[in-house]
C-alpha cells in the first residue's frame, strides 16, 4: 500500500485587475445615490420596526355586497360595518359603502371617528344595569367581574371601549349585527346621560 499524502489545497484566486468601480452605489448605473435605493433609510427617519401607534383599533364587523338597478344593469358595491375603540372608554361605530373592500373599511372608519363616544367606565365595568332597543334588537347590560359574558357585536363592542367585566343579554332575538351593535351604543349613552 501506499502511504498517505496531505491533501493539496487550492491555489487561491489571484486579485482581480479590474479597475472599474463596483455595480450600485454613486459610481455604478442607475443613478441612485445614496439612500435613494431599496437599503438606504426610510424619509422622516422612520426604520421598519418602529411604526406609530394608532389611536384607535378596529375590528370588523360585517361586509356585505350590495347592488343597486340602473338602466344599464346592476352596478356592485361593498358595505363595511367597522367598531373602532382605544382599550380606554372611547368605541364607535361606523357604516360605509365602496366601490371595493378597502374603500369602504376605510370610510369606514372615518365614519366611526365622528361617532366616537365616551363611556364612564366603574373598575373596568359599567356604573349600572341598563336596557336600550335599536330597530329590532333589545340590549340588556349588567355590571360584571371577571370577564365579558355576552355574545357577538356586544362583546366586540365591549373589548373594543376597554370593558373587562360586562354581562349582555339579547332580548329580542335577531340576527342583524348592525342592529345589535347599535342597540348597545344606545345602552352606552343613556349610561352617559345618568
Amino acid at each position: 500500500m501506499e502511504p498517505l499524502t496531505p491533501v493539496q489545497q487550492p491555489a487561491a484566486p489571484e486579485p482581480s485587475k479590474d479597475t472599474r468601480p463596483p455595480m450600485g452605489g454613486r459610481g455604478g448605473f442607475g443613478g441612485r445615490g445614496r439612500g435613494q435605493g431599496r437599503g438606504g433609510p426610510r424619509r422622516g427617519g422612520q426604520d421598519r420596526g418602529e411604526r406609530p401607534k394608532a389611536e384607535f383599533d378596529q375590528k370588523v364587523l360585517d361586509i356585505a355586497r350590495v347592488s343597486r338597478v340602473t338602466k344599464g344593469g346592476k352596478r356592485f358595491s361593498f358595505r363595511a360595518t367597522i367598531v373602532i375603540g382605544d382599550g380606554k372608554g372611547r368605541v364607535g361605530v361606523g357604516m360605509a359603502k365602496g366601490k371595493d373592500v378597502a374603500q369602504s373599511v376605510q370610510k369606514a372608519f372615518n365614519q366611526a371617528r365622528k361617532n366616537v363616544m365616551t363611556i364612564p367606565l366603574v373598575k373596568g365595568t359599567i356604573r349600572h344595569q341598563v336596557e336600550a332597543k335599536y330597530n329590532s334588537a333589545v340590549v340588556i347590560l349588567k355590571p360584571a367581574h371577571g370577564g365579558v359574558k355576552a355574545g357577538g357585536p356586544v362583546r366586540v363592542v365591549a373589548k373594543l371601549a376597554g370593558i373587562t367585566g360586562l354581562t349582555g343579554k339579547l332580548i329580542e332575538r335577531t340576527n342583524n349585527k348592525i342592529n345589535i351593535a347599535m342597540a348597545t351604543l344606545e345602552a352606552f349613552k343613556k349610561l352617559s346621560i345618568q
